[in-house]
């Protein structure tokens, strides 16, 4: 048996979280979002990009989650911090796209927005305090 410790519980918890939300991203696509593209004013061309793309954000969200997780436990912390703001950037981006694009095409509609800007602030806020913890505490020891 593989005895594997939790060294960072921020990653783990982020992990568990963006694995979440691939699965309710996933979901939500499907029953809800893309049905919607099978209208005569779409193109095939176009529900087919449509398409892929919402699930190109359902595999990253996936795959950030695997990092995460796979991180919670690793020892060596420089690359994994390095790793964790370069996930958080692109999070960050994410809810810049999210919130400007809205924002351009119909300002009333950012309350629409905000359970997903919500959860990516809190996911982004996990990260960045998942990279403060002390070598101490990765190491398993309680900070003084």
């Amino acid at each position: 048996m593989v005895n594997m410790k939790i060294r960072n519980f921020y990653y783990l918890i982020a992990g568990f979280l963006a694995m979440l939300f691939a699965v309710t991203h996933a979901w939500n696509g499907q029953s809800v979002v893309l049905p919607k593209l099978d209208i005569d004013a779409i193109s095939v061309d176009n529900q087919i990009i449509f398409t892929y793309i919402w699930h190109i954000i359902t595999g990253e969200n996936l795959v950030f989650g695997i990092a995460f997780i796979i991180m919670s436990i690793q020892t060596e912390r420089s690359n994994i911090r390095f790793t964790a703001y370069l996930i958080a950037v692109i999070l960050i981006v994410r809810l810049m796209v999210i919130v400007g694009v809205t924002s351009m095409l119909d300002v009333s509609r950012l309350t629409d927005t905000l359970i997903d800007s919500i959860a990516i602030v809190i996911y982004i806020a996990l990260i960045i305090q998942g990279t403060s913890v002390k070598k101490k505490q990765y190491d398993g020891q309680q900070p003084q």
